[in-house]
């Protein structure tokens, strides 16, 4: 059964906002080379080995394999084999002296096999425009991530308590759990805005586990399922009772993401020697969270909201706030780290319909981490809405 293809006007409106972007931003671009699969799918509608030519009059999406995939999946109405770059320079015999490209994903090897065919001398960046265009989500692209949120809430407030028991290890729940959310539309992956990012299903960690440092920008620490996979969880590391455990599981649907993090203590606090610092913190996290999706108005200041929530923060907790990253949310769509980025130096306003992740988490030594984390849309008037369902869940399983 075919897959529902992004709708055509779609991908015209995102061209046309594309050039009128371009064109504000530098008034004499003449040539845009991207080659980044989250760049052709947000402007093609389809996920290919090729590159997508772009300038102010034409756009062309030359595909090496495979052609026959790229026209059933897509909409867009210019597709070509690609045999050799050198079909690129026959089919735009006048390339400039300075073509535009995505810098930040886009690899030297890549670069030296256009310019093998392609005469042009010089780049510039079209990550900064790309980034301001993909913050703005249409009603399309919110409509997908309203539905992602759903299958998220439903996955990690509903079905996961009913998973947890004595002797489940980090991998094996983290697998349910995305299984479960793969059995109702999920894609089952999650991407990021950098070359080769990709994570299969996020992170589960029992206890200390969360305290362990990764190689991620990210609050969440993990043992991974080895050092080289510092993600899922470990297969060895099992569930024990009267012990705390956080689930940091994106989900995502027609390639738009949500991200949601949730914490459970399973067994009894009452029978944990700091079960009231545990539940501060998980307070601490709710509080924190409520705050943001409040602040989170058109207008609103970025780095001005950071400074805010920190300032909220209680002393008591300081040390292992956000576990060491600088950062209190990210935007989120076609990959999890989109800019803006709710910290210091993003100074422009937001704007309705920009989405965000706000992932307050606190550290507690010898015992774990400890957080919340939802997914929210800004609108027009009011808090921020949530897509990925409440920071207030039931909090104690005892199992």
């Amino acid at each position: 059964m075919p897959h529902s293809p992004v709708p055509a006007q779609e991908l015209r409106d995102r061209m046309d906002r594309l050039r009128a972007a371009m064109s504000e931003a530098c008034p004499d671009w003449s040539m845009m080379i991207l080659d980044n699969k989250i760049d052709l799918y947000y402007l093609t509608g389809t996920i290919q080995e090729g590159a997508l030519i772009v300038t102010p009059d034409e756009a062309a999406l030359f595909v090496r394999r495979s052609y026959d995939c790229a026209r059933a999946d897509s909409l867009f109405p210019d597709i070509r084999p690609l045999g050799s770059f050198r079909m690129i320079a026959e089919a735009f015999p006048r390339i400039p002296e300075t073509v535009h490209v995505a810098q930040r994903t886009m690899t030297l090897q890549k670069l030296a096999m256009l310019q093998k065919y392609l005469p042009f001398s010089k780049t510039a960046p079209a990550d900064g425009v790309l980034g301001v265009l993909r913050s703005r989500k249409s009603a399309y692209e919110l409509d997908c991530m309203r539905h992602a949120g759903a299958i998220h809430a439903q996955a990690l407030e509903k079905i996961t308590p009913a998973l947890l028991r004595e002797g489940i290890s980090e991998a094996r729940l983290c697998g349910e759990i995305c299984t479960w959310m793969l059995d109702r539309g999920a894609m089952g992956i999650s991407r990021f805005n950098q070359p080769a990012a990709e994570d299969v299903l996020g992170v589960c960690s029992f206890g200390e586990n969360g305290l362990l440092e990764t190689p991620n920008d990210s609050p969440t620490g993990t043992a991974g399922t080895s050092a080289a996979m510092k993600s899922i969880g470990s297969s060895t590391r099992l569930l024990r009772r009267d012990e705390p455990l956080l689930l940091d599981i994106p989900c995502g649907f027609r390639g738009y993401h949500t991200d949601k993090s949730i914490s459970y203590f399973f067994g009894k606090l009452s029978r944990h020697p700091q079960g009231g610092l545990i539940r501060a913190a998980h307070e601490q996290c709710v509080f924190l969270e409520r705050e943001a999706a409040c602040l989170l108005t058109p207008g609103a200041v970025p780095s001005e909201i950071y400074q805010k929530l920190c300032a909220m923060s209680d002393p008591a907790f300081r040390e292992g706030f956000m576990h060491g990253v600088k950062f209190f949310g990210h935007s989120i769509g076609l990959t999890m780290d989109e800019t803006p980025v709710i910290a210091r130096g993003f100074d422009q306003p937001l704007e309705a319909g920009q989405t965000f992740a706000i992932e307050p988490k606190i550290a507690l030594n010898g015992i774990g981490l400890i957080g919340s984390e939802n997914t929210y849309e800004v609108v027009s008037e009011g808090p921020a809405r949530a897509l990925s369902g409440t920071c207030g869940a039931l909090f104690e399983i005892d199992g």
